[in-house]
């Protein structure tokens, strides 16, 4: 499946079939959710954090992907992200584009 965060296929015509999306709502176990915290205290990336953001937009990537496959579709345009907080130590990503059909 091709992947564009363009609104077009280059050189390619296409046919739009409709908006898809994958979403996942991911969190960190407590030991991880912790430490996170304690890193808080003297600055710097929280890998656990950026690890499960990264899984999460995997997972909903592939959901996205999938419901594309299921109308048909050869590829995604203007594909998209958007994450936020839901509780503490939790984050909803999604992905979404629309699927299109290559002419």
């Amino acid at each position: 499946m091709l992947l564009l965060n363009i609104d077009h296929v280059p050189g390619r015509e296409i046919e739009a079939l409709g908006i898809v999306k994958g979403t996942v709502v991911q969190s960190k176990n407590f030991g991880k959710d912790f430490m996170a915290g304690m890193k808080t205290l003297v600055g710097g990336e929280i890998a656990g954090y950026t690890e499960m953001l990264n899984e999460a937009r995997q997972i909903a990537t592939k959901r996205m992907v999938d419901e594309a496959q299921a109308l048909g579709a050869d590829a995604v345009v203007n594909v998209r992200y958007g994450s936020s907080s839901v509780m503490q130590g939790a984050a909803e990503v999604v992905a979404y584009g629309t699927a299109v059909k290559l002419v």
